[in-house]
């Protein structure tokens, strides 16, 4: 069942963004929403508009071409760097096809770059279509939602009586940066499609992720009211928070299982933006002494946030794996 009687808070970020000083109200909104929900709207946020209009109309042209031609950026391609594109029910969700098709990107590292050279996964270069502008529109597009996140990142640290720069200082000063395109076709085009899911029910693996999507609608967040619709809300972004961030405060803020059900009759485009630790940051607890809680039973991954050991890199390897099972040796 799909609760009515909930919505998820809408926060206006300008007086964080004004000031180095202000923001005390909008971090007081952020926690509340944190506590409560795990997400939240962002208004105020200073994305330029235009951008995020253009980058709607080319995916739209992307998606419309053949399947031949988006394979043309197939992510077996894209090798390490875990780019590209993927067709409908090629990415896994509980080892089930999502009825999704999408395109991977990150930030844009040439092949002399330390961590490229080295061979590190989820870092070099994008794979783009052959479409005039949809490379800069990208690529402006990373850089914008790169210093909102830092943004919200430092609203989230205020939420928590820590300093602003306490995340960007230990974990997103060279953030590990992942944004996809995805396409969902109608459900009821699909086979079976009444018992089908767009996206399965999960969480996100990072720090913090920030959406963009059309005017279709088909989000869904778990709530103690249970599952609510997070429908478009023009010049907003929705935010949630996710594993990572659950784990550095020990479960205060917990990432929230949400999905995707595109009941619409046309597809649906949306636009996640994944700022995440860095690579080979080790994610510790905000209190030090704070003692590791084996929460597997409670995951929907059986996999727990706060019991591994290790970089965040490592925690991210080992579910990518299990989305593209094809790829995996090619990351792994």
């Amino acid at each position: 069942m799909v609760a009515d009687t909930s919505s998820l808070p809408v926060i206006d970020l300008a007086p964080l963004r004004r000031a180095a000083d202000g923001g005390a109200e909008t971090a007081s909104a952020i926690r509340d929403a944190c506590r409560e929900h795990g997400f939240f709207y962002v208004v105020g946020h200073g994305v330029n508009e235009a951008l995020q209009g253009r980058l709607e109309d080319l995916s739209r042209r992307f998606f419309a071409q053949d399947l031949d031609a988006k394979m043309a950026i197939r992510m077996s391609l894209g090798g390490r760097a875990w780019r590209g594109y993927f067709a409908v029910g090629d990415e896994l969700t509980l080892g089930k096809p999502d009825q999704k098709e999408g395109v991977y990107f990150g930030a844009e590292l040439a092949d002399e770059h330390p961590k490229v050279a080295a061979g590190v996964p989820l870092h070099g270069a994008n794979l783009f279509p052959d479409i005039a502008g949809f490379r800069e529109t990208v690529l402006d597009y990373l850089d914008a939602l790169t210093a909102l996140g830092q943004t919200i990142l430092e609203g989230i640290g205020l939420s928590l009586g820590l300093e602003r720069s306490y995340f960007v200082e230990r974990y997103t000063r060279d953030p590990l940066i992942l944004f996809r395109i995805f396409s969902y076709p109608p459900l009821s085009r699909c086979a079976d499609g009444g018992t089908l899911r767009s996206v399965g029910e999960h969480t996100d693996y990072g720090l913090l992720t920030i959406l963009g999507q059309d005017a279709s609608g088909g989000l869904q967040v778990k709530t103690a009211a249970g599952w609510i619709d997070a429908p478009p809300i023009p010049g907003s972004f929705v935010c949630n928070i996710g594993d990572m961030l659950d784990r550095t405060t020990g479960g205060f803020y917990r990432s929230t299982l949400h999905r995707v059900l595109n009941r619409g009759d046309r597809a649906r485009l949306s636009f996640p933006f994944f700022l995440d630790p860095g690579f080979d940051a080790d994610v510790c607890p905000i209190t030090p002494a704070a003692e590791l809680v084996d929460d597997r039973d409670e995951r929907w991954d059986g996999s727990s946030v706060h019991g591994f050991e290790g970089s965040y890199g490592e925690y991210l390897l080992s579910k990518v794996s299990k989305v593209f099972p094809e790829l995996g040796g090619d990351v792994l």
